[in-house]
């Protein structure tokens, strides 16, 4: 007994208790990683979805040239990115090495254009065999283009900045500055120009309208860490670049938000096969997915 009549605590004891709630917090947060690693992943009803490509370590941007072969880019930093090609008879191989963080990938005006968000990078366009620097940036990420010009987005804390590259004149714009975790950016094809801003851990992601007055309209908020857009027939696809709970969305033609797939890891580039097909990139998981229109559903 201690002088004050309470028992003396014991050294040993103390020890395996604090060992046995380290352990348990130990356990909690391997089980919380291994369910976001294996948590399911959901599509709407009307839809399906099946794994096309598996073991693509980092895969980010992926786009399909005229002749059918669809390329992907790995995107690791310092020089360590590639950018891959799978023909249509299956082999894959390297095309361009010593990028960083390769994380636009666009087909345009008889080549590929890649983005790098590693820092000041060039963006480059590949075409007849050659590597051709277009203009320099910070932190490239999202790339779009119609048949009048590029268009680029940087992904920054802080000052990023919707950039326009004319390809016949070689001057480079600067629509929107000050933007901050800007990532995705898509025109449609009647002019209209989107980007998303991420909000990284907030939830507040958002998607805006580009306008020529500054003013921007918010079109779409809330949303977890929206990376990718692109838009078609269809309507604006987006997804989200969140590690767990990730969603594949659709704002139609209507103006109603779908939300086509749910339980992605870290979604990134969509890519419109055909109407109802396209082709979703999950660095999450290392894999591309098919996602498909069901027939039954179809319009």
């Amino acid at each position: 007994m201690t002088g004050n009549g309470v028992p003396p605590v014991s050294t040993t004891g103390g020890r395996r208790l604090l060992l046995a709630a380290g352990a348990a917090v130990l356990a909690g947060g391997l089980l919380f990683f291994a369910w976001q690693r294996f948590y399911p992943v959901t599509a709407a009803a009307g839809w399906a979805y099946r794994i096309h490509l598996d073991e693509l370590p980092q895969v980010s941007a992926l786009t399909i040239d005229s002749g059918g072969s669809l390329y992907w880019t790995r995107e690791l930093g310092n020089g360590r990115g590639s950018l891959f090609r799978r023909s249509a008879d299956g082999s894959v191989a390297e095309v361009l090495a010593g990028l960083s963080k390769p994380d636009g990938l666009l087909s345009f005006r008889g080549g590929l254009v890649v983005s790098q968000e590693g820092g000041e990078q060039e963006v480059r366009w590949l075409h007849d065999g050659r590597s051709e620097v277009l203009f320099t940036g910070r932190n490239v990420e999202g790339l779009a283009g119609d048949d009048r010009a590029l268009y680029a987005i940087e992904d920054l804390a802080v000052d990023g900045r919707l950039l326009r590259f004319d390809p016949v004149s070689g001057a480079l714009s600067v629509l929107r500055s000050g933007l901050r975790e800007a990532e995705g950016v898509a025109i449609c094809g009647n002019g209209d120009l989107f980007y998303t801003l991420k909000g990284k851990g907030t939830g507040k992601g958002s998607v805006r309208r580009w306008l020529a007055d500054g003013s921007d309209p918010l079109l779409l908020a809330d949303l977890n860490a929206p990376g990718f857009l692109m838009c078609n027939e269809e309507g604006l696809w987006i997804s989200e670049d969140a590690t767990h709970r990730a969603r594949l969305l659709l704002l139609d033609r209507s103006g109603q938000l779908q939300v086509i797939l749910s339980g992605l890891r870290s979604a990134q580039t969509i890519l419109a096969l055909a109407p109802g097909r396209l082709l979703v990139a999950e660095q999450g998981r290392s894999r591309v997915l098919l996602v498909e229109r069901q027939s039954a559903h179809a319009p």
